[in-house]
């Protein structure tokens, strides 16, 4: 296990965002660990982007996102479901990364204990970041969390890097404000990447 350093994240949250592909989300859960490969994620910024929740300023419910960077804002949304976002740029700064779907690459077995609704189909099981949520057992609990120590119950590894050639960027889903900035990164031909739909919030992960 090689965490991810976390001078990799305290940069621009586009350039966090695009590193945080291919790394791997591993936590711990009553079924044993369960590790997730990330294949999408979406970058929030501070002031200058409407779509953030700290773009009017902080919180008690956004203070997380104000640094440092390694850590995990966790939110609750529509009354059911959670979403989490690791945070980015220096102590101080407001900035996290949307983590909305990945592939499992621990036991598929336990994965699938965790969410039976899969019913069998490995890539629905961390396909949108309620999902993704639910898989890794994450709620309020582990809001603040910091993913990287060794220590931890959520812990983000450095994986391995995804080729330019296999990136792609969009707009971002479930979002009414910035939505058609292109700052979804996903890796191109992965089952696991949320279908995108023009001005439709998601219900199994909105990410205002």
């Amino acid at each position: 296990m090689t965490l991810l350093p976390a001078a990799d994240l305290a940069g621009d949250v586009l350039e966090a965002a695009r590193r945080l592909l291919g790394c791997v989300i591993a936590a711990d859960t009553p079924e044993g660990e369960v590790r997730v490969r990330l294949v999408e994620v979406e970058a929030y910024r501070g002031a200058d982007d409407p779509g953030s929740h700290s773009y009017r300023g902080r919180t008690a419910r956004n203070a997380v996102m104000w640094g440092p960077a390694g850590h995990l804002y966790v939110y609750f949304v529509y009354g059911m479901h959670f979403c989490a976002n690791v945070t980015c740029l220096e102590d101080g700064a407001s900035g996290a990364v949307l983590l909305r779907a990945g592939e499992v690459v621990s036991d598929l077995g336990a994965a699938h204990a965790r969410r039976p609704t899969a019913r069998g189909r490995d890539a629905e099981l961390a396909r949108g970041p309620a999902r993704l949520c639910t898989l890794l057992g994450l709620d309020r609990e582990h809001n603040g969390v910091d993913v990287l120590s060794a220590t931890s119950p959520v812990r983000l590894e450095a994986g391995e890097p995804v080729p330019d050639a296999d990136v792609r960027t969009g707009p971002r889903v479930g979002v009414a404000a910035g939505q058609q900035r292109p700052w979804r990164w996903w890796v191109a031909g992965s089952p696991a990447v949320s279908p995108y739909k023009a001005g439709r919030a998601r219900a199994d992960g909105p990410d205002w």
